[in-house]
């Protein structure tokens, strides 16, 4: 039996629980927590070590990973009076939640005053990604704790990017992701429903977006993936899209990059919320979008 390496692993949810599985192996004891028993019962099952707090995890583990919904949550689990900073084995607080380059920098600076090192390292390629171990790996801190993690990082996902030596530099590039994926998201729903009301079938569609110039993965890898079943269940949900837009708006705004495009997408995504389909899947953009165009993105035979 290998010696094996103590990981934490904080925040189990849709894409959380699924990277925390592809650290279960021989040479790791897994190290978790979640609000919900539930979601640690599955790793709990095969071989996982479950905590009832984040100071609990960082005082097993010396690396520590955390996937969260939102800043406040992040910053509690970081910096709260239960938080990670409270251990005493972790040396490298590894943030994949995405919550924008003030509150990772925030993060950062309250770890760095208790000797933890920060690693800023979003995700990018949703749920079906993070079962399969697809995922695109993002990474910006201190070069040691980068490359400290990197191996880590490589059995999660698909690829590691390194952005850079400060943390945020990988919040802005995953805000970057998200704003153009929603963006395009919001613009081939309306294509796809002005050729459903004139008449043309959805699954050619696809197939004719997939071999010409206007694909995308928005269209691909997620219209397609739940309009011709019309499942609506890529799994994520819509009131997160709408959180990312808008942090993305603010990165431009901040940089003084003018996003007028971004900013009319963004007006689509919160008439959804609005509408209370927040707690809906983000793809339910293109239910919004046939409702406003009068036609459903179906298949004609």
């Amino acid at each position: 039996m290998p010696n094996k390496t103590a990981i934490g692993f904080i925040g189990l949810g849709q894409m959380g629980g699924s990277m925390a599985e592809r650290l279960l192996a021989d040479d790791v004891a897994l190290h978790i927590h979640d609000p919900s028993p539930a979601a640690a019962s599955r790793l709990v099952a095969r071989g996982a070590i479950a905590h009832d707090s984040p100071r609990q995890v960082a005082d097993a583990a010396a690396i520590v990973f955390a996937c969260l919904p939102s800043r406040e949550v992040a910053e509690a689990v970081a910096l709260g009076p239960e938080g990670v900073a409270q251990g005493s084995a972790i040396r490298v607080h590894v943030e994949m939640s995405t919550i924008g380059k003030t509150c990772i920098e925030s993060i950062a600076d309250g770890l760095a005053a208790r000797s933890i090192q920060t690693v800023d390292a979003p995700i990018s390629g949703g749920p079906p990604a993070a079962r399969e171990g697809r995922l695109a790996m993002m990474a910006a801190g201190p070069a040691q704790a980068v490359v400290q993690v990197t191996p880590w990082l490589a059995r999660i996902g698909k690829q590691v990017y390194v952005l850079g030596d400060r943390p945020g530099q990988a919040q802005l590039m995953k805000l970057i992701n998200n704003t153009l994926m929603a963006t395009n998201l919001v613009a081939a729903s309306e294509g796809l429903v002005m050729g459903a009301k004139a008449g043309l079938d959805a699954a050619v569609m696809f197939e004719v977006l997939r071999a010409g110039t206007g694909h995308s993965a928005s269209a691909d890898d997620i219209l397609a993936r739940v309009a011709l079943p019309r499942s609506f269940d890529f799994g994520a949900r819509l009131s997160i899209v709408e959180k990312d837009v808008h942090l993305g708006l603010d990165e431009a705004t901040t940089l003084g990059v003018p996003a007028r495009v971004m900013q009319a997408a963004a007006q689509i995504w919160d008439e959804a919320a609005q509408k209370g389909w927040g707690e809906r899947d983000f793809s339910s953009i293109l239910k919004l979008i046939e409702e406003r165009g009068g036609a459903e993105v179906r298949r004609v035979t």
